[in-house]
């Protein structure tokens, strides 16, 4: 009989100590972020757009380019994003590097939620393009987003940063 009430308060006590703990925290959904991709792009474009900078890149390129961009434009606008990157990446093969193409690039990709392949692509504009103005802007909040969107968030604090950074300001007329 001690047995069996020995065994019924092990049994207790062990159910009160299970009621105790604390579950897991989530396993982080790297695979499959759920960021708006729409949202993401949104926030990017805005980076860009409202950065005043006395300094702005722009390039002169073969107008072949702009009508492969113009399509790609089109196709966004039809949320038709496979079809825009394709038109993209036939741009890109006229153009080269082109950081403001491979960057329109990079955006497409977040639409398709291709969050790595739009971060690699979105720091290869970083690195061939300008460092400061709207191109910059956009580059880095892209890395904010992608980073955000895969739950780096020392990452997307660090792009965050720099998106500041990328403002330059006028010098000082005497």
């Amino acid at each position: 009989m001690k047995f069996f009430r020995f065994a019924m308060l092990a049994m207790v006590c062990a159910a009160l100590l299970c009621a105790c703990t604390q579950p897991a925290p989530p396993a982080k959904a790297a695979a499959k972020p759920d960021r708006d991709p729409a949202a993401a792009v949104a926030a990017i474009r805005a980076a860009g757009a409202k950065l005043e900078s006395a300094v702005e890149v722009k390039p002169l390129r073969d107008p072949a380019v702009d009508g492969w961009l113009n399509q790609a434009h089109t196709f966004e606008l039809k949320a038709q994003y496979a079809q825009a990157l394709d038109a993209v990446r036939h741009a890109e093969k006229i153009a080269g590097a082109a950081p403001d193409i491979s960057q329109f690039e990079a955006e497409l990709l977040v639409e398709l939620r291709e969050w790595r392949q739009a971060g690699d692509v979105a720091q290869r504009a970083w690195d061939g393009g300008p460092k400061v103005g709207a191109l910059c802007a956009r580059n880095q909040q892209t890395l904010v987003e992608v980073r955000s969107a895969l739950g780096d968030a020392l990452g997307a604090e660090q792009a965050r940063v720099q998106v500041a950074a990328c403002k330059q300001a006028a010098p000082a007329r005497y």
